[in-house]
């Protein structure tokens, strides 16, 4: 329940306006999707005051990377990957991780004009119209894509110290369909032991690791029974 609600967009200045207003004691980014998550650095710099996870730790999980760095450093797989910002890049990066390659904008909602490149036409034709999508000067991430992989949605709550896997959810469609678009399962179907305790064994480093407080969701993919993480929410699944 709340003593006051306020129709406003999402924005910087409409956010401040009501912090102005209600000159409150933290504010939470955590429940409302990627746009307070990615309001949150924002936000502390001008001084309000975060509660839960820091805007440097939301920043480590978005930022590609970043995060590329810390998975690496606690050795948990991730598929291969790159970020490009011209044609020639995007190219040079799909020969060397291996076509079909997932590829997207960076900084919007997952999922939106995301596509499964088989072949060099289709990233060329997706690098040309790229600049509609993210920005001009913003990367174009690019992924190796894992065919036929089960992807894993994993809940989990964390106050610094002790972390608590809320659920481990099985999508039905195979890794590739969005998340918001897909079905999952709980308990999980076909994950057996060893999988399942190496998903709470990553859940639970990469939640200290990034010094979560509050919320978490992490998205992983499993190809020929090994576990790759595909991305970390400090959020609200």
């Amino acid at each position: 329940t709340s003593d006051r609600l306020y129709f406003e967009p999402l924005t910087f200045e409409d956010v401040m306006a009501v912090v102005a207003e209600e000159k409150p004691d933290g504010v939470i980014v955590q429940f409302g999707g990627q746009t307070p998550l990615n309001l949150a650095l924002p936000l502390m710099n001008a001084g309000v005051p975060i509660i839960g996870t820091s805007p440097d730790s939301i920043d480590l999980a978005e930022d590609r990377r970043r995060f590329g760095e810390l998975l690496t450093r606690l050795g948990i797989p991730q598929p291969q990957n790159g970020s490009a910002s011209t044609l020639p890049e995007a190219k040079e990066i799909a020969e060397r991780i291996g076509y079909p390659v997932l590829v997207r904008p960076s900084y919007v909602l997952g999922g939106r004009a995301m596509v499964i490149a088989y072949e060099e036409a289709t990233l060329d034709e997706y690098m040309r119209e790229a600049v509609n999508y993210s920005g001009p000067g913003r990367p174009i991430l690019i992924d190796r894509f894992l065919e036929d992989a089960t992807e894993v949605d994993v809940d989990a709550l964390c106050d610094g110290e002790n972390v608590l896997i809320a659920g481990i959810m099985e999508h039905i469609e195979e890794a590739g369909i969005h998340s918001g678009d897909s079905c999952c399962v709980l308990p999980s179907i076909t994950l057996g032991p060893e999988q399942l305790r190496t998903l709470c064994d990553y859940t639970v480093r990469l939640a200290l690791a990034l010094e979560v407080v509050g919320l978490m969701n992490i998205q992983y993919a499993i190809q020929d029974g090994k576990v790759f993480v595909l991305e970390v929410n400090p959020r609200a699944s």
